[in-house]
């Protein structure tokens, strides 16, 4: 029977904080460089003013040396100290332009990399339902893409707004010293300009939402595709050619919102251009009118050494004007990114510490586990505006979900006032056909998941009332597919714990039955294990995920299905070492072979979300009717795919 789809619902007001400005959020990330900021806008006005100086030492050098008013020859020394100081200013503004970029460089680097560790470090505390139902791909394309997005406008953009926007007053007012008229004719069309700017800003800034998230699909798609799981079964079932299709439609989607994004506003700029390429011959036309004194207030004002002054004036502030308007559009096209990205860091995780929270003592840590009236839910999966982030359980990568039939039961509880009690040093057993809920009851007890109702103690504590990093020294796990980084064996081992001796890796790999197995690789424990530990057996990662939990110690051991799946020899292997992982620490293992199940102090049945039965395996047996005496007799009566003959297989 298909299971259905969980339901997506919106966000509250209390998990996205959307309706708070962007810009000052911007300016609080860029607080802890003030110092350095105030230095580039020092730098940025002090080079504005002495290039806003030039156009005067022109007039001066026209009306007062060259060709002076008084109607003398020209003055040479006068001449020489002026040509002198128009060649020094460009001088010290480039020294002064080499630093400033430097500041900026450092200040948007800087202010990038603490948002990327800040956005990673959010992510980090997110419960484990939230990477369940989201595309690994679309949340490494906001830590890739959308950061990399906005670094120029960290870098760059924001200089460059104050820069050239000191630029621009200080050429206005330098042109309204010269002549007002000729000023007014040279911003006549400027409001318009800017009414246009800003309704392609917003065009910009739609569009380039959908292009990152539309990134951020292929993204996912290369994630997805392109991994060790991907590739193998696009290559079981023959599906490269549609993988191939998928990418270039996505591709190709990409394409056509880049080229749109790139052509908004062209016309625009354009339009611009052309205005201030003819303002000139309208200036020559109007002073003319004005020193003929048919236009009022030039005749006497308007000088040859004016008019040259307030041309070059104007010619040099079409090109900062016409910067300014594109940074403002790119600005406003990166709020765009910056919305996404604060969009992740409002996200409240919904697994968190209470205020208060208590932390396990080791010392005094005895181990044992209790679920007490427990129901459960699985969480709806959280949305965030947008196409891209409506993240469904179905859409997360295969390799990557918790894919729990538990999940989605009719009733929508995946467990119904289940109560059970493991005893410090006991293995209990968990069995039931899939989908009883054995898997989530065990993730409630490292608080995976928090109970919708009842509780979950160890020791007697709530675990909602414990410090998430004692809760997490305190509970180990053995999964059935373990996950290996790519490494090699040490690292592998080492990360349970941190600054391990190499004769405490071995010993734990020496308990896990894998030692000798290492030993014969040609480089031992430096042996690369390859992405998700493809290079190894099942067996060889199992034993290796033992040993990595073995070195952890845990006072608490889970164990889901450790050893389906294995060949008996290894299989053997395998439950040696977990012999030894379960001695005098308290196990909860889910599904596993009668050899182990025959061993339990105490089995628990679960059907359908519910506690149907516990015992001893020879107490339940004992009850025909029962679960666990059903799933008893249908393991010894199934037959190998080869000889016929009977055979244990997982409960």
């Amino acid at each position: 029977m298909p299971r259905p789809s969980p339901v997506v619902t919106h966000l509250t007001k209390d998990d996205l904080r959307g309706d708070e400005p962007v810009v000052p959020r911007i300016a609080r990330l860029l607080r802890p460089y003030r110092g350095r900021i105030g230095l580039v806008l020092v730098a940025v006005v002090v080079a504005a003013a002495l290039t806003s100086l030039v156009p005067f030492l022109t007039r001066a050098i026209f009306d007062d040396a060259l060709f002076p008013l008084d109607g003398g020859g020209p003055h040479l020394h006068l001449l020489g100290l002026l040509v002198a100081a128009m060649c020094v200013i460009p001088v010290v503004t480039a020294l002064i332009g080499i630093g400033q970029n430097w500041l900026t460089s450092t200040i948007g680097n800087s202010a990038m990399a603490d948002l990327r560790g800040d956005l990673f470090a959010h992510l980090q505390k997110m419960e484990l339902a939230f990477f369940t139902a989201t595309k690994t791909g679309a949340i490494q394309s906001r830590l890739a893409n959308d950061v990399a997005g906005v670094r120029t406008v960290l870098t760059d953009t924001a200089t460059t707004i104050v820069q050239n926007s000191v630029t621009v007053v200080a050429a206005v007012v330098s042109m309204l010293l010269l002549s007002w008229q000729l000023t007014l004719l040279t911003l006549v069309l400027m409001p318009l300009f800017v009414w246009i700017q800003l309704q392609v800003g917003r065009r910009r800034q739609r569009l380039a939402r959908k292009t990152q998230e539309s990134l951020s699909e292929m993204t996912a798609i290369t994630e997805e595709a392109l991994s060790v799981s991907g590739i193998l079964l696009s290559k079981v079932f023959n599906r490269a050619d549609s993988e191939v299709e998928r990418y270039r439609a996505a591709n190709r989607e990409q394409t056509r919102l880049q080229v749109e994004q790139a052509m908004t506003g062209r016309t625009f700029f354009a339009t611009v251009q052309t205005f201030f390429a003819i303002t000139p011959a309208l200036i020559y036309l109007v002073a003319g009118l004005l020193i003929t004194g048919r236009l009022p207030g030039g005749e006497d004002a308007l000088t040859a050494g004016t008019l040259v002054a307030f041309t070059t004036l104007q010619s040099r502030l079409q090109m900062p004007l016409l910067q300014l308007m594109r940074v403002t559009l790119d600005v406003q096209t990166s709020l765009a990114l910056f919305r996404r990205i604060f969009e992740y860091l409002d996200l409240d995780p919904s697994i968190t510490e209470r205020p208060g929270a208590v932390a396990l003592d080791p010392a005094t840590l005895r181990g044992r586990v209790e679920l007490r009236d427990v129901s459960f839910r699985y969480p709806e999966p959280r949305e965030l505006t947008g196409s891209a982030r409506r993240a469904r359980f179905e859409d997360a990568a295969p390799q990557d979900r918790i894919e729990d039939p538990d999940a989605v039961q009719g009733s929508g509880w995946a467990l119904r006032h289940v109560s059970l009690v493991v005893e410090p040093g006991q293995l209990a057993a968990l069995v039931g056909p899939s989908g009883s809920g054995k898997t989530t009851a065990s993730y409630l007890v490292p608080r995976f998941y928090d109970v919708t109702e009842g509780q979950v103690l160890i020791d007697g504590h709530d675990v909602r009332d414990l410090t998430l990093s004692s809760l997490a020294d305190t509970v180990g796990m053995v999964t059935q597919e373990p996950y290996l980084f790519h490494g090699t064996i040490r690292e592998n081992i080492a990360y349970a714990k941190p600054g391990a001796s190499a004769a405490e890796i071995e010993q734990a790999a020496r308990d896990a039955n894998i030692h000798d197995r290492i030993m014969s690789f040609p480089e031992g424990y430096e042996t690369v294990t390859g992405e998700r530990g493809y290079r190894l057996s099942g067996g060889e990662k199992q034993r290796l995920a033992i040993a990595r939990v073995l070195l952890k110690d845990p006072c608490i051991l889970i164990l889901d299905e450790a050893t389906s799946a294995l060949d008996t020899e290894t299989e053997r292997l395998v439950q040696e070492a977990l012999e030894r992982a379960t001695h005098e620490r308290t196990t909860i293992a889910i599904a596993h072979r009668l050899s182990t199940i025959r061993k339990a102090d105490v089995i628990y049945g679960l059907e359908d979300g519910h506690l149907v039965e516990a015992g001893t395996h020879d107490d339940l047996l004992e009850n025909e009717e029962g679960l666990y005496a059903r799933l008893y007799r249908e393991q010894l009566t199934k037959p190998t795919p080869s000889a016929g003959r009977r055979a244990d297989v997982p409960l």
